[in-house]
């Protein structure tokens, strides 16, 4: 116990002498010693580093999840090392309720049975949402907060340390240069005005204990110097670091863009595909009215004038379907961006990164190419390729 009560006094003693010697460096009263300008434009970049890491990771929760409580909550089971419970995102959740929705209504209704696909997709849509949330998390977010609280945690450690090292410096010097204006008082004045031999003896032990107290700074001063400069060095090493921290981010960030690229694709995709599957509905529904309606000319007796209204009405698609098979002059080779797996046989499955011809024709959805690759032919979605000149 009573080591530990010395050990605290002697803490307690060296805190209050460097609370000393900071309060009067602030107030102009004591010399400081400067950092190197390499060092100090170091801990300038490190600390630029550290409040937009900060900034860039705050902001991109936000917008992977804009609920506030949900970030509380995925605070809370980082902090405590649990896994955080599977959360159903809002597409998805609104897809659900459609699709609940569609069965009260019922399903072979024309509102039910649109609820049923618009429901499908924005399932979809959720778990694309899901993915890139997933992907964000790990490729993105994860970094960051791993250079916040474990980098980052070091280098202010050692910044720290640095600066106790630089004040205990200035201590030494200080000290040193206050002994040497006594030493040098005290021997351009020495007491000879007592005849006394006894004061002639005090005189020139009071030398002697100065002469001591100089040397014994000076040995402190160079104890303090060799520590100062060590830290010195220890911290510029881990602040050097900080050019590979940018390095890992730039990376980090690429894989968020890609991620994000990937999610607003397959958003663009699932979309167009819900457009065609309303515009079939929209089609069977016009179809069906034509059937029922007992005034419709398709539906008189035969005559001469309803073989002409038949033999017109098939002209419009017969011509459409020459159109569809006359190319615009020129095609291009393009380079797939990502998998895509035909939804039907009018389409051509993609693998990334392959080769293939394409190019379009009249009247087609500007969305859309006609993708060659061989003998296989069939529609492929633009998002899904890099056009090559």
């Amino acid at each position: 116990m009573d080591f530990n009560v010395k050990k605290l006094a002697s803490g307690a003693g060296v805190f209050f002498t460097r609370a000393v010697q900071f309060t009067e460096e602030k107030l102009g009263q004591a010399e400081k010693t400067e950092l190197d300008p390499h060092l100090e434009n170091l801990i300038t970049r490190a600390d630029c580093t550290k409040n937009w890491t900060e900034k860039i990771l705050r902001q991109t929760e936000v917008l992977l999840q804009p609920n506030p409580s949900a970030r509380i909550e995925e605070f809370i089971y980082d902090k405590l090392d649990k896994k955080l419970p599977s959360r159903t995102t809002n597409p998805e959740l609104l897809g659900q309720y459609m699709l609940e929705a569609a069965k009260e209504f019922g399903p072979g209704t024309p509102y039910g049975s649109t609820l049923i696909t618009v429901g499908e997709y924005q399932k979809r849509l959720g778990g694309a949402e899901r993915e890139l949330l997933q992907t964000s998390a790990a490729g993105f977010l994860t970094p960051l907060r791993n250079f916040l609280e474990g980098d980052w945690r070091t280098i202010s450690k050692e910044r720290r340390l640095l600066e106790n090292r630089r004040l205990d410096l200035d201590i030494c010097k200080a000290r040193l240069k206050k002994g040497k204006l006594a030493e040098a008082k005290a021997a351009a004045a020495p007491d000879f005005q007592e005849t006394r031999p006894r004061n002639y003896v005090l005189s020139a032990s009071a030398s002697a204990l100065l002469s001591e107290e100089v040397d014994k700074a000076e040995h402190e001063l160079r104890v303090a110097q060799t520590e100062f400069d060590r830290q010195a060095e220890v911290t510029r090493l881990l602040l050097e670091g900080i050019s590979s921290t940018h390095l890992n981010h730039l990376r980090c960030l690429q894989d968020f863009a890609e991620a994000q690229a990937t999610y607003y694709a397959q958003c663009h995709h699932y979309m167009q595909d819900l457009q065609r599957e309303l515009n079939k509905f929209d089609s069977a529904g016009c179809g069906s009215t034509q059937s029922d309606d007992p005034a419709s000319p398709l539906l008189t007796t035969s005559s001469p004038g309803a073989t002409v209204s038949s033999q017109s009405s098939q002209r419009p698609s017969t011509l459409a379907m020459e159109q569809t098979q006359l190319p615009v002059t020129g095609t291009r080779k393009a380079k797939v961006l990502y998998d895509y797996d035909a939804h039907d046989v009018s389409e051509l499955s993609l693998l990334a990164d392959e080769l293939i011809t394409v190019y379009t024709v009249p009247g087609m959805d500007p969305d859309w190419l006609i993708g060659e690759r061989g003998n296989q032919k069939g529609k492929v979605p633009v998002t899904y390729l890099e056009l090559l000149s």
